[in-house]
Parts: structure tokens; C-alpha cells; sequence
């Protein structure tokens, strides 16, 4: 099926271009999303005729679409899922997910512009492609985290596999204090029992 493109789709061509596309990819993605008319005689002499105001339109956007690159790129974002210890989210998060933390955090961000080739599913950061527009995209990072303080770790750089070893070398080490206590403990009980045991034998020495 022939098409007449409205916009710039990647991989596809640039605006004006009359392309060969599947069907159902016509049908069910750039003709009901506006990025494309069917390429009858009077649909191309309709763009002919609107293509300067296309253009102009299509800068404007392109412009504001820059400005809001310009401070979103490179931003990092908390969500903050259940999971368990090896780090599987009890879950997943989706581009629904990034756009309303983006949206949240004062950034206007359709879920539709968030291209997640598939649901995050682990803690840890990931990086996330954002299309502003169709000759704009910008790059966030998406921190999934079970808590505040473990996203503000991994922000450090550390893996969800690197602090589950902290912990587990935490609890060890408190492990091996409280034997340590309980051994002194005992010893101490001991001497006691030593120091009681010598002063009742003087004492019956005396009476002896």
C-alpha cells in the first residue's frame, strides 16, 4: 500500500516522501495516528497544497520538542517497585510507568513517546529512549528500586547484586559479634564460678 508521509517516520522516509508499506501497518499505526495519508491523486495535491504549513507546524514542534530535550536528556527518575531478593519485580514497568515518574517530576511525557522495546522487569537503572518528535530523541534513566535509599545507592553505582552482598556481610558480621558476646559471657561466668568455688574451699579450709 502507498502511502504519503505527513512527518518524518524513521527507517520509513521524511515528510512528503510517497512510500510502499504493509497494510495493516498503514491502517493501524500511521494513518490513525495522523502520520500519513493514503496516497490517492487527491491526497497528494491536498499535501502539495498545506505542505508549507506542514513545514511550518513541523518546526515549531521540532523547536519546542529541542527546548524540552535540551532538560530532559540524561535525567534519572525513581520508581519504586516490590521485588525480591535476586532483584525480579514483583511486576513489571511499563512507558506508562516512565511517563507519569516524567510527569510527576514536571516533564510532559506521552506514554506513546517512551520506546521500551519490551517491560523492565529487574531493579537496577535502565536506560530509556524518549521520542520527543520525529527528528528528536533524548535518552533517561530509569532507577527501579524496592526503596528511597536503595535508589539513592544504585544512583551511586552500585548493583542490586552488590548490595545484597553488603547485607549478607552485615548480618555475618553481626552474627559473629553477638557469639562473640555470649562467649565472653560465658567465660565471665566461669571466672564466677572459679572465684566462688576457691573462696568456699578457704573457707572451709579456716574451719578445718
Amino acid at each position: 500500500m502507498q502511502v504519503i508521509l505527513l512527518e518524518r517516520v524513521a527507517k520509513l522516509g521524511q515528510m512528503g516522501d510517497v512510500v510502499d508499506v504493509k497494510p495493516g501497518f498503514a491502517r493501524n499505526f500511521l494513518l490513525p495516528q495522523g502520520k500519513a495519508l493514503s496516497a490517492s491523486d487527491a491526497n497528494i495535491a491536498s499535501f502539495e497544497a498545506r505542505k508549507a504549513q506542514l513545514e511550518a507546524r513541523n518546526l515549531e514542534t521540532k523547536k519546542e520538542a529541542e527546548a524540552l530535550a535540551a532538560k530532559l536528556d540524561g535525567e534519572q527518575f525513581v520508581v519504586i517497585r516490590s521485588a525480591s531478593d535476586s532483584g525480579a519485580l514483583y511486576g513489571s514497568v511499563t512507558p506508562r510507568d516512565a511517563s507519569d515518574v516524567a510527569t510527576e517530576a514536571g516533564f510532559s511525557i506521552d506514554k506513546k513517546q517512551v520506546a521500551l522495546k519490551a517491560p523492565i522487569k529487574y531493579l537496577g537503572l535502565h536506560v530509556v529512549h524518549v521520542v520527543l518528535h520525529p527528528e528528536v530523541e533524548v535518552e533517561i534513566d530509569l532507577n527501579v528500586a524496592r526503596s528511597a535509599e536503595e535508589a539513592e545507592l544504585q544512583a551511586s553505582g552500585k548493583s542490586i547484586q552488590e548490595l545484597a552482598a553488603e547485607a549478607e556481610a552485615e548480618a555475618e558480621f553481626e552474627i559473629a559479634e553477638l557469639f562473640d558476646d555470649i562467649g565472653a559471657a560465658a567465660s565471665e561466668d566461669e571466672d564466677l564460678a572459679e572465684a566462688v568455688e576457691e573462696e568456699a574451699a578457704e573457707e572451709d579450709e579456716k574451719e578445718a
